[in-house]
């Protein structure tokens, strides 16, 4: 029996992969500082949670086969300083999900934006067209227990994420898994604390598509300009397999697509995701998928949670919430909405949560993506603030920033709220966008005013 050890077990990822090499019968141990919910039930459940919070260089031992390190692991953690005092291998989850799939056909979905909605789509499709693989993606999605499965399967579908990989290598994570297969769906500034030169976050992308093997193929969206622009001047063995929105149009606030066999009625909507489907529809025909089972299954598709998800629906108004937080993807999401529903108010909620969004040097970035929404709202954390460092910014600077005169910021999550629960909804959609949780606003009496 193999055994391996996560320092920081309690992220989104890392608990996911703990839980599939326990599910895989490996035995696995972990420690962190801190493990929030879902996280600490699901590790309880598996009972691999860990006794006590906090480091415990007594646990690294040479039995282990291995360690598994996490982003949010500091290099003088004391497990990590006894684990190279032993010379265990050390594993970021990225090195170890390729030293797992050596021998598969490896996917890697990247990109700024629609990573985990064309990885969502792909293991849709693929599980309901009952082919066997293995993945590693960035949600929960309907119909999988876990965000990472590993096995004999002969593929592995991943979403390939540009940040740092861990404390001690300083590659973005992508670069491990050697795809044979890549795809990118665009290219927007984001991690601005990590990558504050543009320049060399656009030469991430660069690198990864050139890394795309002879014999290979490489899935690019034409329309994004940046994207393009690399793909035009790439030298490559690869077989390169541009891509655009799929075509479709509204019907009364639903998205059809236009095929050669017909009209195929879709829950998804908005021009990026029809991007994102196409790209998705792409890899699929590469893994041996027809396009008629590709139609098929699409249908049944609901998306990632918080990727324009439908929470409630009541006549024609609809609560909606989304993970945006970059600018591309904050304007993408509440374009879509608009688009969707034309006739009816739009009223967009964005929290400004990332270390990026709220730096007041990056705000400039986000002028005229709100402009859709009758209604534009940004929430602002104090404390989020101040534990970034960072200046809080006020209405002014906001409503210059974002090009909106009539923005409306709230700084309290209790007024904010209340300010929801005072509106009427009828003919109305509410959009709520945030990477992170509103300060633990409780949703459910928002949530009534649709039932």
């Amino acid at each position: 029996m193999k055994k391996y050890h996560f320092i920081a077990i309690g992220g989104a990822v890392m608990h996911n992969l703990a839980l599939a090499l326990h599910q895989k019968g490996y035995e696995v141990s972990g420690s962190d500082d801190e493990i929030y919910e879902p996280s600490r039930s699901r590790l309880a459940k598996a009972g691999i949670l860990p006794d006590e919070w906090g480091w415990f260089p007594e646990k690294i031992d040479k039995n282990l086969d291995g360690v598994i390190l996490g982003m949010h692991a500091r290099i003088e953690n004391p497990e990590l300083v006894k684990a190279k005092e032993l010379g265990l291998p050390i594993y970021s989850f990225p090195e170890f999900i390729y030293n797992q799939s050596k021998d598969k056909t490896r996917v890697v979905v990247a990109g700024s934006h629609g990573k985990t909605s064309i990885t969502s789509i792909i293991l849709h499709v693929l599980k309901d067209q009952g082919i066997d693989f293995d993945y590693l993606v960035g949600a929960q999605i309907e119909g999988f227990d876990l965000m990472v499965r590993l096995s004999d399967a002969p593929i592995i579908i991943i979403e390939g994420d540009e940040y740092l990989t861990s404390p001690l290598d300083r590659r973005s994570k992508f670069f491990h898994y050697h795809h044979d297969i890549g795809l990118v769906s665009g290219i927007a500034w984001d991690h601005f604390n990590v990558f504050p030169d543009f320049d060399k976050y656009k030469d991430l992308f660069r690198q990864f598509m050139e890394m795309t093997p002879e014999g290979g193929k490489l899935i690019y969206c034409e329309v994004d300009p940046l994207v393009k622009e690399i793909a035009d001047k790439l030298k490559s063995e690869a077989t390169l397999i541009p891509y655009k929105a799929h075509p479709s149009e509204i019907r009364q606030g639903q998205t059809i697509l236009k095929t050669e066999k017909g009209d195929v009625p879709i829950q998804l909507f908005g021009e990026h995701n029809l991007q994102n489907l196409q790209g998705a529809k792409e890899i699929c025909l590469s893994l041996g998928v027809s396009e008629i089972e590709f139609y098929s299954s699409i249908q049944k598709f609901k998306g990632a949670a918080k990727r324009l998800e439908l929470v409630k629906k009541k006549g024609n108004s609809h609560l909606f919430r989304d993970f945006a937080h970059a600018p591309s993807k904050l304007k993408a999401t509440s374009d879509a909405v608009k688009n969707q529903f034309p006739d009816s108010r739009l009223i967009s909620v964005q929290e400004l949560h990332t270390y990026s969004s709220l730096n007041k040097d990056f705000l400039p970035n986000y002028a005229g993506t709100m402009d859709l929404a009758d209604e534009a709202i940004i929430y602002l954390n104090p404390h989020a603030v101040a534990l970034k460092k960072l200046e809080l910014m006020d209405e002014e600077t906001l409503r210059e920033g974002f090009k909106r005169p009539d923005l409306r910021l709230f700084t309290d999550s209790q007024e904010l709220k209340k300010y929801l629960l005072s509106q009427n909804y009828d003919n109305t959609n509410l959009l709520l966008m945030s990477s992170g949780n509103y300060d633990n606003m409780e949703l459910e009496e928002i949530i009534a005013k649709f039932e």
